[in-house]
């Protein structure tokens, strides 16, 4: 373990154990000292200077996908911890470190299914925190899961759904996969056929795209349902009912989604495949019972 440490100044692994820091709410903490700069430091793990221990941190975020509101997570937490957190620090902490383990988890390499399917969530947010500042508008959360792994391959929390925006979400899904996608499913939104085209190509001389391109009109009446897409919406949707217009942020609102992705991808079993779809996806192996926990470390590591 020792010998994976590296100097922040120097970068020499020639490191050894110090001493340990008091804190007043993280506790003890391990210094080390640089042999060949005479640096001494603390290791980096994702809560440098923070002034809640990891465990509660984690535990708030959890029970916030989980169903919790802030001030719901704030009051649990005032139970057990005599240094409580406001609510407003609850949800920065959820912005902090969706963004942190956001950045980890879509380098990753992913191994899926020959179809992914796309769909659109509509929300109505309201424009503005401020007071004085009244109204909401349309919002759109586009994403796109394997239907195999129940992986969510790709998601973003945007103003429309527009043809540029949906080529986004397209192929950011398109770079991650390793296997060779064969299938699109999605709506009879019209926007998703020059997407498609545009991002896996057309074939002139054979006559079709380069990928096949499953349109589907989502409703019960016609008989045809895309269920794993639409299972995971009843999901985001069972948990962003009660959100109170997003708090007038679309940065806000794209942070939290982002980190329901983590939450559903890495954290939740997913009762279809009885396992997390990570497993299924990815090399990734979460070994620590405290995921949260576990996927912040390695994120502060890459």
């Amino acid at each position: 373990m020792e010998n994976k440490i590296l100097c922040p100044k120097c970068k020499s692994q020639e490191i050894i154990k110090w001493c340990r820091r008091k804190t007043q709410n993280r506790g003890l903490i391990q210094r080390y000292k640089c042999k060949s700069c005479k640096k001494y430091f603390t290791l980096d793990e994702g809560f440098f200077r923070m002034r809640n221990s990891p465990q509660k941190i984690t535990q708030a975020i959890d029970l916030f996908y989980r169903g919790a509101s802030t001030r719901g997570t704030q009051e649990h937490l005032g139970m057990f911890y005599p240094h409580n957190a406001d609510h407003s620090t609850i949800l920065r902490w959820i912005w902090k470190y969706s963004k942190i383990i956001g950045k980890f988890t879509d380098k990753l390499n992913l191994k899926l299914s020959e179809e992914i399917q796309f769909d659109e969530i509509e929300y109505c947010r309201r424009k503005s925190h401020k007071k004085g500042i009244k109204g909401v508008e349309d919002n759109f959360f586009i994403d796109g899961v394997c239907p195999s792994t129940r992986f969510m391959v790709a998601s973003e929390y945007s103003k429309a759904r527009n043809k540029k925006k949906i080529v986004s979400i397209i192929s950011s899904a398109k770079q991650r996969t390793i296997t060779q996608i064969k299938m699109v499913s999605t709506d009879g939104l019209n926007a998703y056929i020059g997407a498609v085209k545009k991002v896996f190509g057309y074939n002139n001389k054979l006559g079709r795209y380069n990928v096949f391109h499953n349109r589907l009109v989502t409703s019960k009446e016609d008989g045809v349902f895309n269920y794993p897409i639409e299972r995971l919406h009843n999901n985001v949707r069972a948990r962003t009912k009660t959100f109170r217009g997003f708090h007038g942020s679309l940065r806000s609102a794209n942070l939290i989604l982002k980190g329901y992705e983590i939450y559903y991808n890495f954290i939740r079993i997913n009762q279809a495949i009885d396992c997390c779809p990570y497993e299924l996806a990815t090399d990734l192996r979460l070994n620590e019972k405290n995921k949260w926990l576990e996927l912040i470390r390695l994120s502060s590591v890459h």
